[in-house]
């Protein structure tokens, strides 16, 4: 069971991550994947800034003897905001080509200051999925799940979307958020539209898409969402929204490391 701590910061994180989603369709993009790549988000609610997440491509490793592309998430809170301090650092290991994940860690501080830790291993070819939680360095509980698709975490989850911009389709993604299997439908439909966003002093070209969340997490996060990826080789994540108790949060973009991209103009 996960503590209200937990629970929020979770929340952070599918308030960027599942309004995207994965399905098994293959689409390539050339230079879509570029290790050292940084992308910034600002989270909020009517103007308030709720906290900040950094995505990081690193550099390709392997796994179990298979390539790897390798992301990292950095959730952190604004210290403006009272009563909450959640800082988190995920990381996902997935296939080659970014439809899904392999393995998949976070580390989270918690009250006392230490650092918990949580682990998903997929093992597609028994069709196994365990879930194991560390208070420490203690083992605390582990699930264990019978698996028939591939999955992907609340880290992969946002990359292999970028695969999938263009597929015109909707999808039901299997998807794995706060130590359960669940599945996230997502509307890639292709349509283009233009996105304003602080960082930049033009409207930016994107593909939009919505979807909505089979599930609910903290502070009422469910139902349906809408998204904003750059029109480009980059399928960069732009703007997003996504429904919770009281109305929507915002994330956007707010800051990149990418060679040679900057967010393209429409029109």
């Amino acid at each position: 069971m996960m503590t209200i701590k937990q629970r929020t910061i979770a929340a952070f994180a599918v308030l960027l991550v599942c309004i995207v989603g994965i399905g098994t369709t293959t689409i390539q993009a050339q230079g879509l994947i570029q290790p050292g790549e940084e992308l910034t988000y600002r989270v909020s609610y009517l103007g308030i800034t709720l906290g900040t997440i950094k995505t990081v491509i690193e550099p390709f490793t392997t796994l179990d003897g298979k390539k790897s592309t390798k992301v990292k998430v950095y959730i952190n809170s604004h210290p403006s905001i009272p009563f909450v301090s959640l800082h988190s650092i995920y990381e996902s290991w997935m296939d080659e080509n970014m439809m899904y994940s392999m393995k998949f860690n976070a580390n989270t501080q918690n009250d006392a200051g230490t650092w918990d830790f949580d682990q998903y291993i997929f093992d597609y070819d028994a069709g196994k999925l365990v879930m194991e939680k560390y208070k420490g360095k203690e083992k605390s509980a582990t699930k264990n799940f019978d698996i028939k698709k591939k999955y992907n975490d609340g880290s992969s989850i946002l990359f292999a979307a970028r695969r999938l911009l263009y597929a015109k389709k909707s999808l039901r993604i299997p998807t794995t958020i706060m130590d359960d299997t669940v599945n996230t439908v997502i509307n890639f439909g292709g349509k283009q539209e233009a996105a304003e966003i602080d960082a930049v002093n033009y409207p930016v070209k994107c593909v939009y898409f919505s979807g909505e969340a089979n599930w609910t997490g903290i502070y009422g996060i469910s139902g349906t969402f809408e998204g904003w990826f750059s029109d480009d080789e980059a399928r960069v994540p732009i703007k997003a929204k996504m429904k919770v108790y009281v109305g929507n949060a915002l994330i956007e973009l707010m800051q990149w490391k990418r060679a040679n991209w900057q967010p393209p103009k429409a029109g």
